[in-house]
């Protein structure tokens, strides 16, 4: 019988090792932004949405032991659902981020009607919107034709494979296409807005971040499609850990660079971003910054 196992083979011990130092990391990164909280650098494009990505990206290391070990019907039906809704989190997240910088740098011409979108109302319903979507292909494919536990003796003479079966194939590639759509939406927009003027521009970070993960997820399809038994789960859980860890290091590690390295850099002055020509135009993440203040102030009074 041939499947990932714990006792006997070490690539099993090389992903679980690989994806608690993940988990520690992403940990990390998300203490040094809690005890930063409160600088220009953390809290420019919404510091919430921040959050959030880093638990998303640490449950998604997380789902890479629901590959490892024997698989059984419930592990095949997590498996596949659980990164496919964690990372819609994660890449939402970031969409949001990119959706609140083209919004807040067109509402800084006097009348803007895109003002009335610069709330922090709008990030947290792109993000439940485009989550609760992906939440819902999961749920009508699990209903309908869930993945189950399937052993397969034709492959390979004198070896039983124990694997999961995706159950249905459309809805297996809808939850991908849809994660796909999201990654490209993203990587677009903020492909879009990468050289708008700011020093906390973050656009620019998510652009690489989404050429990464559409890269991964590129490259995955053709090889887990050419592959079988252990060597295809291989190959979906290397693209899992090479996608979260493309998320983490393109958009945080730049930002602990600076706090943690650079602390002159992180300065409401350089938010400001003085330039020679510049203080025509109000740096609009200062407003974003602005609404977040009024609300939590407002929360606790």
């Amino acid at each position: 019988m041939e499947f990932i196992s714990y006792q006997n083979d070490t690539i099993a011990s090389a992903f679980s090792c690989v994806s608690v130092f993940g988990c520690l990391v992403t940990g990390f990164i998300f203490g040094i932004f809690i005890s930063y909280r409160d600088t220009p650098i953390v809290k420019a494009n919404n510091r919430n949405l921040s959050y959030l990505l880093l638990v998303s990206i640490i449950l998604s290391f997380l789902s890479v032991f629901l590959f490892l070990g024997r698989p059984n019907d419930v592990t095949c039906r997590l498996r596949e659902t659980s990164f496919g809704i964690f990372f819609s989190v994660a890449v939402s997240s970031l969409l949001a981020k990119t959706v609140m910088i083209c919004v807040a740098f067109k509402s800084t011409k006097p009348g803007s009607p895109w003002r009335k979108w610069l709330s922090v109302k709008l990030p947290y319903t792109i993000v439940s919107l485009c989550s609760s979507f992906q939440a819902l292909i999961c749920i009508i494919w699990l209903s309908i034709s869930p993945p189950f536990q399937d052993l397969d003796t034709d492959s390979y003479p004198g070896k039983i494979i124990i694997q999961c079966n995706e159950g249905s194939d459309i809805w297996f590639y809808s939850m991908l296409g849809y994660l796909g759509l999201l990654a490209a939406v993203s990587l677009v927009l903020a492909f879009m807005v990468r050289t708008l003027p700011d020093s906390f521009n973050e656009a620019k970070y998510i652009t690489f971040s989404m050429l990464v993960f559409c890269s991964v997820w590129i490259s995955m399809i053709p090889a887990y499609l050419s592959t079988r038994g252990k060597n295809m789960v291989a190959v979906e859980i290397f693209a899992v850990m090479a996608s979260s860890a493309g998320l983490l290091g393109c958009v945080f590690f730049p930002k602990c660079f600076i706090i943690l390295f650079k602390s002159e850099l992180n300065r409401k002055a350089d938010l400001l971003g003085k330039r020679k020509e510049g203080l025509q135009n109000i740096n609009p993440l200062i407003m974003v910054i602005k609404y977040e203040n009024k609300t939590n102030y407002i929360k606790r009074n």
